[in-house]
């Protein structure tokens, strides 16, 4: 792999984080949160295999696997907590979850 195919990999991972980044900090609504979360996630697990495979080893790519594992648990849980908070209150406001305290 040369250095400008990792900088293009580089550079679309970084995109991939950003555009999660601003979703997550612009939007109010439950589900845009964690799948702007799950969009930063494949940006960084971009970034480990494209770095994993410049320096030909292994260990960026498992560590993709373990993160892939970790976004997945995140999801399930997320799902879990909105169904709650739909069930709840009928609606997927942010400003929700503040009500649901003590």
């Amino acid at each position: 792999m040369s250095d400008v195919v990792l900088q293009q990999y580089l550079a679309v991972g970084a995109i991939l984080f950003v555009i999660g980044l601003i979703g997550f900090m612009t939007r109010r609504n439950l589900i845009v949160l964690f799948l702007s979360t799950e969009v930063m996630f494949q940006g960084v697990a971009i970034n480990f295999v494209a770095f994993s495979r410049y320096y030909a080893g292994l260990d960026g790519q498992v560590f993709v696997i373990f993160l892939l594992v970790i976004a997945a648990a995140e999801a399930s849980l997320a799902l879990g907590l909105i169904v709650l908070l739909f069930r709840r209150r009928l609606t997927l406001d942010v400003d929700a979850w503040r009500e649901l305290k003590g």
